[in-house]
């Protein structure tokens, strides 16, 4: 605590100043969140205006970057065995919901055929480290890069360079810009692009970062620039034309809603706005009746054994989808299909089961039923679309454990486990 208070007190003697009124905050150059928002936040805590909510969320992002100041950096190299390919440096990690289907013994050491088991995770996943560290890596990449814009101490942004630099960058260290082996299944060798969600459901918010550290951070220098382009350049390219890629973006449920959403960001931060803009305009047009019942629900979803946590997490897609689409022009609020429904129509369908848990959700939901993972998504229906309903249950809402960090964030974030 005593940590969060001097950082906090850090971020009033950085941001008022010295004349004791606020000058504007420039915008950043953000990609997916509303960089008017992020400017309009960091005014208010530089004027000494800040809500109360506002400052709760700011001590949990300081707090987040402070564990992240002492933790890492992370590698691919660290895992503890190569992926097929015999190179370290490629990502690689295992299906969590298939288990071995047969004792392991001398003949068969690995238990094969593997089957898969919907929603519940084979301890097994753990032992290959990507996973964990590519989570770990990139919320810190992020929650430092935020704490530097708000707190404007280079410890931050320097530590957050070298996060990207390890990660990303370093010739001894880097990840090659592929997920061939993400999420391999054991004793198959077939090719499939499930895996990719690995990526998907949280590199997005990288791209926010590496535009918070464009604007003048220290210790984010033009090589790390120029570099970290490059890679997202071929990282592209790979999502989009690999056969992996070409399944992934086939995926009818939230797999394909990731992978266009992650792949609109990544064109976006790379200065392709109109091929960014067809991503989003393409995608309302392709997904939203399939994926979107009439009455708002989601079947594709909703048929899986942990529905509750898939609806949310294929809206969390949808709700970055439509950030990224307004910085292009796209507004994927006011959008209806062709059976009428709309995103606010969709979101309005988890306030029962957000408000009133398992006892109000009539469908299958195996492990914790966590009403708070709906508060990014209400959030957004709230501000974006002007969703009552959603603003009143927000009030009535059990908010993450952590503590809600939407105030300062102000865009939805992916339902990984929490930086540890």
């Amino acid at each position: 605590m005593r940590k969060v208070l001097g950082a906090l007190a850090l971020a009033a003697s950085v941001l008022v100043p010295v004349s004791g009124t606020a000058a504007a905050a420039t915008p950043p150059r953000t990609i997916v969140t509303d960089g008017a928002k992020l400017a309009k936040v960091k005014q208010a805590i530089r004027a000494g205006h800040a809500t109360q909510a506002q400052r709760d969320a700011l001590k949990v992002v300081l707090a987040k970057a402070d564990t992240a100041l002492a933790a890492g950096p992370w590698s691919v190299m660290d895992k503890p065995s190569a992926p097929p390919s015999g190179d370290k440096h490629d990502y690689t990690s295992q299906a969590p919901y298939w288990w071995a289907s047969r004792p392991k013994t001398p003949e068969n050491p690995q238990g094969c055929p593997y089957v898969s088991r919907d929603g519940q995770r084979n301890p097994e996943a753990d032992a290959i480290t990507d996973h964990t560290y590519r989570m770990w890596a990139w919320d810190a990449m992020y929650y430092l890069s935020l704490a530097w814009y708000y707190t404007g101490d280079a410890k931050y942004a320097k530590r957050a360079a070298l996060d990207i630099r390890t990660w990303f960058l370093d010739p001894a260290t880097r990840m090659h810009p592929n997920m061939t082996y993400s999420q391999i299944i054991p004793c198959k060798d077939t090719v499939s692009g499930t895996g990719i969600i690995d990526s998907t459901q949280s590199f997005s918010q990288l791209m926010d970062a590496f535009a918070l550290l464009d604007g003048g951070a220290p210790g984010w220098t033009a090589q790390d620039r120029s570099g970290i382009k490059a890679w997202l350049g071929q990282y592209l390219t790979w999502m989009q034309t690999s056969p992996q890629a070409k399944l992934e973006l086939a995926a009818t449920n939230n797999h394909g809603t990731f992978l266009d959403m992650q792949n609109a960001t990544i064109s976006a931060y790379l200065g392709k706005k109109d091929a960014a803009r067809k991503i989003v305009l393409d995608a309302e047009n392709k997904r939203f009746p399939v994926q979107f019942a009439a009455d708002g629900s989601q079947p594709l979803e909703l048929s899986r054994t942990m529905s509750w946590h898939y609806v949310n997490f294929n809206l969390t897609a949808w709700g970055r989808m439509a950030e990224v689409g307004k910085n292009l022009g796209v507004d994927v609020w006011k959008y209806r299909a062709p059976n009428g429904v709309t995103l606010r129509k969709v979101v309005d369908q988890l306030i029962p089961g957000a408000l009133h848990g398992a006892a109000a959700w009539p469908h299958q939901q195996i492990g914790v039923f966590d009403q708070s993972i709906a508060a990014d998504i209400f959030h957004a229906a709230a501000e974006e679309a002007h969703d009552s309903d959603a603003a009143a249950a927000l009030k009535q809402l059990t908010l993450p454990a952590g503590g809600d960090t939407w105030p300062v964030r102000v865009s939805c974030f992916p339902l990984d486990p929490p930086l540890k």
